[in-house]
Parts: C-alpha cells; sequence; structure tokens
C-alpha cells in the first residue's frame, strides 16, 4: 500500500539519508543526553514527546508555506530563539552549581524530579525555534516527493519515517546520558556530572540563540 502512494526508489533513499541526519548531533539529540543524565531516560520521554510534536509541527507548517512567512519576518524567530535560549541558559547555569530542579543533589540515587509540562516545553521550544530546521526541510522533504502521486498520503508517510527515526536517535542519546550518570555517580562524582551537563544545556542553550 505504501509503494502506491511514495516512490520505492525515493524511500530507499530518503530513509538512510533522514537516519544520517538524524543520529548526527544537534541541539535535540544534546539536549536528550542532558536530559538522560540529570533525569533519566523514562523522564526524558517527555521532552522527547515535546520535540517530536514540534519536529511535526515544523514539517506540516513548512510544507504548506508558513515557512516562507517566518522567513519573511525573522523578528519573530529572533524573538523565540532568544526567549527559548535564555531559558535553557538559566537552567544550565543552575545545573552547573548544582542548584535548580534538573540538579542531582549530593548523596541522592534517585532521579531528579521536574515537571512533564517543563519538560516537554524544552523539547517543543528546542525544535521550533531552530531556523535551521525549518530550512532543512523545506530544502530536504521537497526532492523526495513525487509530483505525480497524491501529496498529502506522500507527505503522512515521511512524516511517520521521520518521526520514529528521531524518535529512536533521541533514546540511543538518552540511554548514553543515563549511562554516563551512572558512571560519575558511582564514583561518587555528582557535583562533576551536574557541571557536565550544564555545561551541555548552555551549550544548546548558545547553539539556539546564535544558530
Amino acid at each position: 500500500m505504501m509503494l502506491l502512494v511514495l516512490n520505492a526508489t525515493m524511500l530507499a533513499v530518503f530513509i538512510p539519508t533522514f537516519i544520517f541526519v538524524s543520529v548526527t548531533p544537534g541541539m535535540c539529540m544534546t539536549l536528550s543526553m542532558t536530559l538522560g543524565m540529570t533525569v533519566g531516560v523514562k523522564r526524558t520521554l517527555w521532552m522527547m514527546a515535546g520535540e517530536l510534536i514540534g519536529v511535526g509541527l515544523v514539517i506540516v507548517l513548512s510544507m504548506i508555506g508558513v515557512a516562507a512567512i517566518l522567513i519573511k519576518y525573522p523578528s519573530l524567530f529572533i524573538a523565540l530563539k532568544w526567549g527559548g535560549g535564555l531559558y535553557l541558559a538559566y537552567i544550565g547555569f543552575e545545573m552547573w552549581r548544582s542548584r535548580g530542579r534538573l540538579a542531582l543533589q549530593e548523596c541522592s540515587d534517585s532521579v531528579v524530579d521536574v515537571s512533564r509540562l517543563s519538560l516537554a516545553i524544552q523539547g517543543f521550544i528546542t525544535a521550533i525555534a531552530n531556523p535551521k530546521g525549518w530550512a532543512f526541510f523545506i530544502a530536504l522533504l521537497p526532492p523526495f516527493l513525487d509530483q505525480t502521486l497524491p501529496l498529502a498520503p506522500q507527505l503522512t508517510i515521511l512524516l511517520v519515517i521521520i518521526l520514529t527515526i528521531e524518535f529512536f536517535s533521541l533514546l540511543v542519546y538518552a540511554y548514553g546520558g543515563q549511562s554516563l550518570s551512572h558512571l560519575l555517580q558511582k564514583r561518587s562524582n555528582v557535583r562533576l556530572m551536574n557541571r557536565i551537563a550544564g555545561t551541555l544545556m548552555f551549550g544548546v542553550a548558545l547553539w539556539l540563540i546564535l544558530g
């Protein structure tokens, strides 16, 4: 059924292309690894949910032309980038100082308790506030759409493929962060782990603002 609405040759090229793009370290992957270190993989799933919603929204809006409006009025992007970036930078600063709700505390084996909504918002903002993400999907998707076939089913299939690949990539990074967390905790180096996580979070913030 899939082959009826999507060119099989294009699909065979698209899947490995997006796998390569998705697993390449970026803002969202770094955020996933950072949260995997501090809140654990299970709670990081909420950030992933927000990020996937954001990516899906970017894809859909890119295809219907909203991206052209946002690119025409860059001040909208600038406000969103700075707002989201400063928020993440504040979180990173607090983590570096071993303060705030995302920082692990000394003599504590439990993961940090932070609201699901807060995690989802972090993922959503990171996904939608990056103009490079919009430009990327505008450039990436059209070549893989067959104009001789119905466009809506093609876009739906590509959207499902992208979000599936993106989810598993985020999961890999989150497990990597959690593994590093366990290693550092065994060495009683919680403060060092907070500083690593805080630095990574601050890096995501700068990436978002300057990207």
